[in-house]
């Protein structure tokens, strides 16, 4: 099983044999997928991009607890930026919200003085805002990421709820746990004979808001009341 797109597009070109299960953004865009009711060839799983509307109710969150921002960064790999950050609705959702963007990327396996670096050059660029893209690289460096873009004083949306917990400031994130179990149920499945092609892929449409407020805090952010009052998850 993979967790993101960049897997997904690596192991596109080693097989189209082997059965993968996987965790992506759109699959028909990048290729892995005919379509998410029958993917044919040897991919299924479950996509996390609930289409262009999702960037902008991201922004837009972002923009309710730091009314301020005037130019967003977006924090994302090099593997991704062909397919989900330059070729996906991203940037057009910054421009519908009047906001220019900055684009930071490192590779795969990046260290801390690279994850340091790219947040540097946000900042250098004149950002004051940042969404991280979704990727199992943001996702295991949660912790490292947050610390990182509180301690440049740049507030942050995330994909996951775990990197609220982590110290990030807020997120707009799906079930991660929930499609794990779906993963796995599609495994299941394949071991007992069912082409991978033939497993439709799960569209995720419940999304859930997280909030820090001790991240919150820090920045120096004043966290409107409702927003707070309609989260799924607020860390104090």
């Amino acid at each position: 099983m993979l967790l993101g797109g960049p897997g997904a597009l690596i192991f596109k070109k080693l097989t189209s044999r082997i059965p993968i299960v996987t965790i992506t953004a759109d699959p028909v865009r990048l290729g892995i997928a005919e379509s998410l009711a029958r993917p044919g060839g040897n991919f299924t799983g479950a996509s996390i991009d609930a289409g262009p509307s999702i960037h902008g109710k991201r922004i837009a969150l972002l923009r309710e607890i730091f009314p301020s921002i005037s130019k967003l960064g977006l924090l994302a790999l090099h593997i991704q930026y062909s397919g989900l950050v330059k070729g996906s609705p991203i940037p057009a959702a910054a421009q519908e919200a009047g906001l220019p963007i900055a684009v930071s990327l490192l590779d795969v396996g990046a260290q801390e003085n690279d994850w340091r670096a790219a947040v540097e050059s946000l900042s250098g660029e004149g950002a004051n805002a940042v969404m991280v893209v979704d990727s199992p690289e943001t996702f295991q460096n949660s912790p490292l990421i947050a610390k990182l873009l509180t301690d440049a004083r740049l507030p942050a949306i995330f994909a996951f709820t775990e990197s609220v917990e982590a110290g990030g400031l807020m997120a707009y994130s799906f079930d991660l746990v929930e499609l794990y179990k779906r993963a796995a149920n599609n495994i299941d499945a394949i071991f007992r004979g069912a082409k991978a092609g033939d497993i439709p892929f799960y569209q995720v449409t419940k999304f859930d808001l997280s909030i820090n407020l001790k991240t919150a805090r820090q920045l120096g952010l004043s966290v409107p009341p409702a927003l707070a009052a309609s989260a799924d998850k607020v860390i104090e």
